[in-house]
């Protein structure tokens, strides 16, 4: 359930990047260059990663992709909290509300990790696993 869940947020998340662009573009710190590109960009690694998780082969290397896509944005983050970025076709920011989103990286970012575990990967597919063959090791 997890795993599906994970999936379908990334999935969701990213292809609202393309829905409603509109909705991106205040968030993006100024000191980055091509927002729109940014923004497109951001939107396939979501709908890409939250696929690729369901992959079993690729489980473990897309949970790792997430992490990174959050640490990646999490600047954007940062730029709306602190400067109470208005969101949402609001006029005004959230004010403290808005640290909400820095502070949800966490248990996202925690999310992604549980299925980076070789646990989460299949039986027959880890690539660090032993063989079970002594004349292998």
């Amino acid at each position: 359930m997890s795993l599906g869940a994970l999936a379908l947020f990334y999935v969701a998340a990213g292809a609202n990047h393309f829905i409603a662009p509109e909705v991106y573009a205040p968030m993006m710190p100024p000191y980055l260059p091509w927002h729109a590109a940014l923004i497109f960009i951001s939107g396939v690694a979501e709908v890409g990663l939250g696929v690729a998780v369901l992959v079993p082969a690729t489980r473990r290397l897309a949970a790792w992709g997430i992490v990174a896509l959050l640490l990646a944005v999490f600047p954007a983050n940062l730029h709306i909290a602190i400067h109470d970025v208005p969101l949402f076709g609001n006029e005004e920011g959230y004010g403290a509300a808005n640290w909400i989103r820095v502070v949800l990286q966490l248990p996202l970012i925690g999310w992604a990790l549980w299925h980076t575990r070789p646990e989460a990967a299949p039986p027959d597919a880890p690539p660090d696993a032993p063989t079970g063959d002594p004349e292998a090791t």
